[in-house]
């Protein structure tokens, strides 16, 4: 697979809607490639934000552009002072009191202190409803993307007013070149009835598992350094005195294993291949957690890592603040592997038996995990049949409880661990045309509290996409969600 991540993706291409591959700390770590192209693609790095992804290309005639600096970038004028307004805007969000009341809340929730349940909802997916091109005014593909960015923040403050905490800054991404397979993995996207690209398969490479493995080549990496700090520049210039503009990066190796197993051969040619081929399978699993870590690695000794365990940092939409990161021994200069939060997950497993998962899957997972200092396991499948094995992954601090785990067997069994309660309320409350009714949302609520009573709990709202138009329905289900959790310790 080739990602290209250079300075003109944020401002020249094209993103699209997409569903989380994982969250992040895979192939997403903050959210959301399941949806993204798994062949040759442009991006920045393998976790770019979503709220870049919903941009419109346009350009303006030369006429009516500033001089483009060396790189060609420019935008106008009266986007300029647009978009300086919504920087102050969203600076004024981020001094508001009670983002530090959410940063301490976030703080206590990970370092194992009582708390009420934070409740997030995630808006990509239902950008349709939530950032339609009609609330865009720039026109610019540059100034466009940074709107984007800035639109998101706001408007998840002033119409959802969840316990996300307003970021006192601005982010862009290292600009880094990833052929992680030598291959591509062609991806055929098909649109819905309102024009959003919803459903895709993959045109698989591999055919003959034993005979196509040799396909796969190991990750090749670059940075471009020079392009990065210009762009950063290129930002300070425009809002740098109103939101301090940070260059940022991750561990960009891919360690959602199986969503590249099933990208590159196919779901029931995985299964089979546990059967027909377990050999060649072992040693394809063992390929992508070897190349997941080159990829680690090449980034740590890079310089690129930066810490991700502030208010603004995320991995599936669930804040990573915690005092417990970085390490006490890190130097406060080059940040390392063993000082992020990483994640994982294996949503293809879902129909596979805990004994095959122990077979194929965990010795990986468990490998690829290990260089982290903590980690978020899992996305939308069910933590429960698997959980002999992920208790064991090194460094878990929060797991994933979606609508399809069991609740009550996750609750006793996190007692006293310290894990996170990481509940996926179900999306088709918020996500179903019909009529919104509180109490059906606060009875499914109290039954998570219910269920992890004495645990730590958090309710990421995921994969809502769409909402009919009716955009009150998320901040209501704050509100109530909230409502409820005050009755319980929530730790």
């Amino acid at each position: 697979m080739r990602a290209v991540a250079r300075a003109e993706s944020v401002g020249f291409y094209s993103l699209l809607f997409g569903l989380v591959l994982l969250a992040f700390g895979g192939c997403s770590p903050y959210s959301g490639s399941r949806r993204r192209r798994a062949g040759q693609h442009k991006y920045t790095g393998d976790h770019l934000p979503p709220y870049l992804w919903g941009a419109v290309l346009s350009h303006l005639q030369p006429t009516e552009r500033l001089e483009a600096n060396a790189m060609g970038w420019a935008i106008s004028s009266a986007e300029r002072v647009y978009l300086r307004e919504l920087a102050r805007k969203q600076a004024e969000y981020a001094s508001l009191p009670v983002m530090e009341e959410r940063k301490r809340m976030w703080r206590d929730l990970n370092d194992g202190r009582p708390t009420r349940p934070p409740v997030v909802i995630e808006t990509w997916t239902f950008d349709r409803d939530f950032l339609p091109p009609t609330v865009f005014r720039c026109e610019s593909a540059e100034a466009r993307a940074l709107e984007g960015q800035l639109l998101r923040v706001i408007r998840e403050h002033e119409l959802i007013d969840d316990d996300k905490v307003v970021p006192d800054h601005f982010r862009v991404f290292w600009h880094v070149e990833i052929d992680e397979l030598g291959i591509a993995i062609p991806t055929e996207r098909v649109k819905d009835a309102q024009g959003v690209e919803t459903g895709y398969r993959f045109l698989h490479p591999i055919h003959d598992l034993q005979k196509d493995l040799a396909l796969l080549k190991p990750a090749t990496c670059r940075v471009d350094r020079g392009s990065s700090f210009a762009y950063k520049e290129f930002v300070e210039s425009i809002l740098g005195d109103i939101l301090p503009v940070r260059l940022t990066g991750w561990m960009y190796g891919c360690t959602s294993l199986t969503q590249r197993v099933v990208q590159l051969m196919g779901m029931e040619a995985f299964f089979l291949a546990m059967y027909d081929e377990p050999e060649a399978l072992h040693s394809l699993m063992a390929f992508l957690r070897d190349n997941a870590l080159r990829v680690m690695r090449w980034a740590e000794s890079e310089g690129l890592l930066t810490l991700n365990n502030g208010p603004a940092d995320n991995i599936a939409s669930s804040i990573l603040l915690t005092d417990r990161l970085p390490l006490p021994d890190y130097d406060g200069k080059k940040v390392r592997l063993c000082d992020l939060w990483g994640g994982a997950e294996s949503q293809e497993t879902v129909g596979v038996a805990p004994a095959m998962f122990h077979e194929f899957c965990f010795p990986y997972y468990r490998d690829v995990c290990e260089p982290m200092g903590l980690l978020y396991w899992g996305c939308c499948e069910p933590a429960h049949p698997f959980w002999d094995d992920l208790r064991r992954l090194p460094h878990l601090k929060k797991i994933s409880i979606s609508r399809w785990c069991d609740q009550r067997f996750m609750g006793e069994a996190l007692q006293g661990t310290g894990i996170v309660f990481s509940r996926k309320p179900d999306p088709n409350y918020l996500g179903v045309d019909g009529q919104w009714r509180d109490e059906d949302w606060t009875n499914h609520i109290r039954e998570t509290l219910t269920a992890a009573r004495g645990v730590a709990v958090e309710f990421i709202v995921r994969d809502v996409y769409t909402l009919h138009g009716d955009l009150t329905r998320p901040r209501r289900a704050v509100e109530l969600a909230r409502r409820a959790g005050e009755s319980f310790s929530g730790a």
